[in-house]
């Protein structure tokens, strides 16, 4: 159920019955020379949007540019500062909350708003006025994704490749894929990243040169479309938990025992 194809009593139908909204996000940045610069919302709004159908909840409209300074260096990247993308965020969802939505996941395909939307998450479950978590793809199905690729790679790599040939293939410059393995980097433990324990960079041009690890040519719509299943059905398993739990329980808890001023014994 898409939240703008509806009409407004539609939607108060939902909602006095359901508490579940998915909101996709991802970003508008590059990805390697064979890739859409939306490569990630795409893959973040047509998980959001196969799922919310299969298991009957709502989705919203997607946020599409998210925090991607890191890959500024590559034209066309957009991307908006940290504590601007959490405080948009964090609006939209109580925009939800106050329509009667008091759940929401999510859906993200883009590294760099992670901690962000944690962050978001923890402000409000802190005041009580929803519990809201960050749900990645890849990362609900780490096995599938390992197994399917020799040289896997976090950006613009096979994982991703596969998935927009399934999703958008029209979108997918299959002519570019070698160039793409040849002009990057293949096994990002080759690329200088630490020394001496420490993360010597910041921005995705210090690791590779177009941009993207992996090897793109091992990609296919095949693979894909199974990691896309399996992905989705991870997805639906979370929305129909999270809709199971009562709303106390995803609450904080007021305090550890023992409490002070409690009449149990302090002594020490």
């Amino acid at each position: 159920m898409q939240l703008a194809e509806r009409t407004w009593p539609e939607l108060g139908e939902y909602v006095a019955e359901e508490s579940v909204a998915v909101v996709p996000l991802g970003s508008t940045e590059q990805h390697g020379p064979h890739l859409p610069l939306a490569t990630d919302h795409l893959i973040a709004e047509a998980l959001a949007s196969e799922a919310a159908d299969r298991a009957g909840f709502l989705r919203t409209p997607p946020v599409r540019i998210g925090v991607s300074e890191h890959h500024r260096q590559f034209h066309g990247t957009m991307w908006v500062d940290p504590g601007a993308f959490r405080d948009y965020v964090e609006s939209l969802t109580r925009n939800l909350t106050y329509h009667g939505v008091d759940r929401v996941v999510y859906v993200n395909a883009h590294g760099g708003n992670v901690q962000h939307l944690r962050e978001v998450g923890r402000r409000l479950r802190r005041d009580r006025t929803a519990y809201a978590i960050e749900w990645m793809w890849d990362e609900s199905i780490p096995d599938l994704v390992f197994d399917s690729f020799a040289h896997n790679g976090p950006h613009g790599g096979p994982k991703e490749t596969a998935m927009i040939q399934h999703i958008a293939p029209e979108l997918v410059r299959e002519g570019k894929l070698a160039s793409a393995r040849d002009g990057g980097v293949v096994d990002l433990s080759a690329a200088p990243t630490q020394q001496f324990g420490a993360r010597t960079y910041y921005d995705s041009a210090d690791n590779s040169p177009n941009g993207v690890f992996g090897d793109q040519t091992e990609a296919t719509a095949e693979i894909g479309a199974e990691l896309f299943e399996a992905a989705t059905e991870q997805l639906v398993n979370l929305l129909e938990w999270l809709d199971g739990q009562p709303f106390e329980d995803l609450m904080p808890k007021p305090h550890v025992d023992p409490q002070p001023g409690s009449g149990r014994s302090t002594s020490r």
